[in-house]
C-alpha cells in the first residue's frame, strides 16, 4: 500500500527542499563524526606510538590536559557545531523559509559557514568530508538562488 506524505500547510518549494537537504547532509556528517569520535578507532593514528605520545603530552596552553584529550574534545565540539548548523538550517528551511530568502542575514551566514567548511575540507581534511561539504554547499547555493 502506498503512503502519502501529508503537509501541514504548503509543501516546501524546490529551493527550501535543497536547503533542507544541505542541512541534513551536514547534520548527518556531524552525527557520524561524533559517533566515530567516541565509539570507534577511526580517528586514532595508524602508528600506535603517536597515540601513546598524544596521551602523555600536554599542549603549551595548559598542563591540565593531554593532546589526546584535547583532540577528542576538538572532534566532539566540531561534531556538535556541524549538528547545530544542520538542525538550525533544517528548521529554517522547512518552517521559516522567508528568513532565508533575498540574501538575508541567515542566508549569507549559512553560505559563509559552508564555504569556510569547504575551504577547510579542501586544505586540511580528506576526500569524504570534502565531497559531503561540497554537495551541501552546492545544494544550499542552488536552493538560495531558487528562493530568490
Amino acid at each position: 500500500m502506498a503512503t502519502t506524505l501529508v503537509w501541514l500547510g504548503n509543501a516546501p518549494s524546490v529551493g527550501t527542499t535543497l536547503i533542507a537537504v544541505s542541512a541534513a547532509i551536514v547534520l548527518l556528517m556531524g552525527a557520524a563524526h561524533l559517533f566515530y569520535t567516541f565509539f570507534s578507532r577511526m580517528f586514532h593514528c595508524r602508528d600506535p606510538a603517536v597515540n601513546v605520545a598524544m596521551q602523555s603530552a600536554a599542549p603549551r596552553i595548559s598542563p591540565d590536559t593531554s593532546m589526546w584529550r584535547a583532540w577528542t574534545g576538538f572532534n566532539a565540539s566540531h561534531s556538535l557545531g556541524a549538528m547545530l548548523f544542520g538542525l538550525v538550517y533544517l528548521q529554517l528551511a522547512l518552517a521559516h523559509p522567508a528568513l532565508l530568502a533575498h540574501g538575508s542575514y541567515f542566508a549569507l551566514l549559512g553560505a559563509a559557514l559552508l564555504a569556510a567548511y569547504a575551504v577547510l575540507a579542501w586544505r586540511y581534511w580528506f576526500r569524504v568530508p570534502l565531497v559531503g561539504i561540497t554537495l551541501a554547499l552546492g545544494a544550499y547555493i542552488v536552493g538560495l538562488v531558487l528562493l530568490g
